[in-house]
């Protein structure tokens, strides 16, 4: 890898471990993905310069590009007189992340609302209905908790 940025191994290795991971990223994007959040000064990566560091085809490129900008990961920016797109890491990542995270506990809460009502109506199995309660209130603390955090960023 021919790198423009100043890169630790390690935790470049444990970004795209970590990464790949969460998002289920293909190794080619995950690589990109990690290289980018070095870029600390958010001037960005042509396709051209992504191309040569990861000495991947154009074709390669584009497709893991073109997964991270879907997948609201990355972003583009252009700058004044030139033609080039560049690449940076979306800086609304985290809250991206995390209303994923608060919209599918919600729906959780909602199917589990529709279990345990299905349970009473059934008289089947009634003393789970505290461990139904204090997992419920689990996750609406939680929601409460990151939606706080998350009008904050």
């Amino acid at each position: 890898m021919k790198t423009n940025l100043k890169i630790e191994a390690e935790i470049y290795q444990e970004l795209i471990d970590f990464y790949g991971g969460i998002f289920s990223l293909p190794p080619l994007s995950a690589k990109i993905y990690a290289y980018l959040i070095f870029d600390f000064d958010k001037k960005g990566h042509t396709f051209d310069e992504l191309v040569d560091t990861f000495c991947a085809s154009k074709s390669s490129v584009s497709s893991s590009v073109n997964f991270l900008l879907n997948a609201n990961l990355i972003k583009t920016i252009n700058k004044i007189d030139e033609r080039k797109r560049y690449f940076i890491i979306n800086e609304d990542f985290v809250k991206i992340r995390f209303e994923e995270i608060v919209n599918r506990m919600k729906r959780e809460i909602k199917i589990l609302d529709q279990l345990n009502k299905y349970r009473e109506q059934e008289k089947e199995n009634i003393n789970q209905s505290e461990r139904y309660k204090i997992y419920k209130s689990l996750l609406e603390k939680n929601i409460e908790n990151i939606e706080n955090t998350l009008s904050k960023l």
